[in-house]
């Protein structure tokens, strides 16, 4: 080796011992700084919500920066934080509504996780952290909704897993079908799944079975029109909470919600079609009964009532405004005035009650009864198809009606 060879490895070898203690000293920095960084203390939490929706809400003493991603198989809504002490009762966030198990801890490396798993596709309407009322904590608020399998998907398919939390709020979910600015009608077909509804008095033929089948022919002819988008709650047979159907509804920016019914009575001579919209108090004891049942649908299905504490009750929002209402009432006198001397009506064919499936709060709602599986003549319409695309033709001239009306008026 000569002089000159001699001297540059010898700067090269004095180089990397400068660069070597360098980053000795910056790491001897970073975990001088670390060791004085106090973790996140999470000192309370508390979560309210139904199948639909569901809101968890955790306290912090520091602003938490946080960041939310999804994983399929089971379905989970991760929450990564920065280090945290988790300072809560088993109670405080015990799996309720959406979620059947709720887990967190830390994840190594100056990391934690909350994971949130759920039974049915999930999406995270919102996440956000707020100053608590005392001005010293802060409060990180989820919000998450029941999705579609499709919408989920989609999800999955457009996050971007990071190490660096940075994520402080995202987008209410909406569906793309809303951006065109079609009038869009969700065509909802009672019942479905384990959750069979009335059964017809001579073929046995299950409501689930009628409504499905009228449902999407009914969604065709409304497809058929200029600037009108109906889509399917349930497209096949399967089971859907209330709460699930009127979320679907609003997901998909939804104008009208009309959920399709074929009930049975115990006076077998009752027959025609009924229009029924919201109401605290029942018009009368027929309506009161068949909301009465209607709603038992959830418990069918094992379907639990949740009751909300207080300090969270604001995820559900209220029942019965008044411009919907009347939206919803308008839209059932426009369905009778078509029906009118073409399909058969019961007396006093506008009625109203409690109906849970009707509960939107910003979606003009009606539930048709189209017949009654409990009477021969019925069911035997209930049954043919020719008959079916007569009523859809009706309620397609309903809607038109009503939009106009709407449109004329502003809405």
């Amino acid at each position: 080796m000569n002089f000159q060879d001699g001297q540059r490895r010898s700067g090269i070898a004095g180089l990397f011992r400068v660069v070597l203690l360098s980053l000795a000293a910056l790491c001897g920095a970073q975990n001088a700084c670390a060791e004085d960084i106090e973790p996140l203390l999470a000192y309370g939490a508390r979560i309210a919500g139904d199948d639909a929706r569901t809101r968890v809400v955790i306290d912090f003493d520091k602003k938490p920066v946080f960041s939310i991603h999804y994983v399929a198989n089971p379905v989970r809504i991760i929450i990564d934080l920065p280090e945290t002490a988790f300072g809560l009762k088993p109670e405080d966030l015990e799996a309720r509504g959406l979620f059947n198990d709720i887990r967190y801890g830390g994840m190594g490396a100056g990391s934690s996780r909350i994971v949130l798993t759920a039974s049915k596709p999930v999406g995270v309407a919102l996440a956000e952290v707020k100053a608590d009322e005392s001005g010293k904590g802060f409060r990180l608020v989820v919000d998450a909704e029941f999705v579609t399998q499709d919408r989920f998907s989609k999800l999955l398919e457009k996050q971007k897993w990071t190490t660096v939390a940075t994520t402080t709020k995202t987008g209410r979910l909406a569906e793309a079908a809303t951006s065109d600015g079609s009038f869009v009608i969700a065509v909802d077909a009672g019942h479905g799944g384990i959750d069979t509804g009335a059964i017809g008095v001579v073929t046995k033929t299950e409501e689930k079975k009628v409504t499905l089948a009228f449902a999407e022919e009914m969604a065709a002819a409304l497809n058929k029109e200029a600037g009108v988008k109906a889509f399917l709650t349930r497209s096949k047979d399967e089971f859907l909470s209330l709460s699930q159907r009127v979320q679907l509804a609003r997901q998909n920016g939804a104008n009208l919600f009309i959920s399709i019914h074929a009930d049975t009575l115990k006076q077998k001579d009752i027959r025609g079609a009924t229009v029924y919209t919201i109401s605290d108090k029942a018009s009368d004891h027929l309506a009161a009964n068949l909301a009465e049942r209607e709603n038992l649908s959830d418990q069918i299905a094992g379907v639990a009532l949740e009751t909300e504490p207080a300090d969270v009750a604001d995820i559900l929002i209220d029942l019965t405004r008044r411009e919907t209402q009347a939206f919803s009432v308008n839209l059932a006198r426009s369905v009778v005035s078509s029906f009118e001397g073409q399909i058969k009506l019961i007396n006093n064919p506008h009625r109203y009650a409690g109906f849970q499936v009707l509960r939107a709060p910003d979606v003009p709602s009606v539930l048709l009864e189209l017949g009654f599986l409990s009477n021969k003549e019925d069911e035997k319409l209930l049954l043919d198809p020719k008959w079916r695309s007569k009523v859809s033709e009706r309620l397609v001239d309903a809607v038109r009606h009503y939009r106009n009306g709407a449109l004329a008026n502003g809405g």
